[in-house]
């Protein structure tokens, strides 16, 4: 699943971070931030009607995001042990 596609107060776990062509900047950007494989997120927030940006949470620091960039963030949801 992707980044985008998770509701409002959803927790998952990154898979990975998907390049949109060799050498995409906002790929590498967006690991360099921390979204790398492991790493638990949640969407805080969403902009009005489910619009941009979205508000991620990753460890303690928060990052508004287009769309657009979440969707190259595959994750999978959370399990409760």
């Amino acid at each position: 699943m992707r980044l985008s596609d998770l509701p409002k107060g959803a927790t998952a776990v990154v898979d990975r971070v998907d390049d949109a062509h060799a050498s995409d900047v906002i790929a590498q950007r967006l690991r360099d931030l921390g979204f790398v494989s492991g790493e638990p997120v949640r969407v805080v927030a969403q902009g009005p009607m489910g619009a941009d940006p979205l508000l991620i949470q990753i460890g303690s620091t928060r990052f508004a995001l287009r769309r657009k960039e979440a969707e190259r963030v595959l994750v999978h949801a959370e399990h409760v042990a």
